[in-house]
């Protein structure tokens, strides 16, 4: 999946809100839905945003599907910050230098 389209899938906030109920934990779609004001087919809708994007995985047992996140999937997001992690210390370094230059 591109970074474009992992961030597409992660502009909803319910998605966000449901990746950080599962941050840590395995949840059913029922626990997954307790406190939000959603119907059962709009979470599963939601659930199967995120299995497309790799985000998160299920497990089945009997008529029941346990969610988990799935870490691999947030790979190409990993890699689009990297990017911008080696980026940004030089720039702020040469913006430090250029305003202790215009002081003096």
């Amino acid at each position: 999946m591109s970074e474009t389209e992992l961030f597409k899938v992660l502009s909803d906030p319910t998605r966000r809100a449901i990746l950080e109920r599962l941050s840590g934990a395995e949840l059913t779609a029922t626990d997954l839905r307790q406190g939000f004001a959603i119907t059962q087919p709009a979470m599963s809708q939601h659930l199967a945003v995120l299995r497309g994007a790799g985000l998160i995985s299920e497990r089945r047992e009997g008529r029941y599907a346990h969610y988990r996140i799935e870490p691999e999937g947030f790979a190409p997001l990993h890699d689009w910050l990297a990017r911008y992690r080696d980026f940004w210390p030089s720039r702020i370094d040469n913006l430090r230098t250029l305003l202790k230059e215009m002081d003096q």
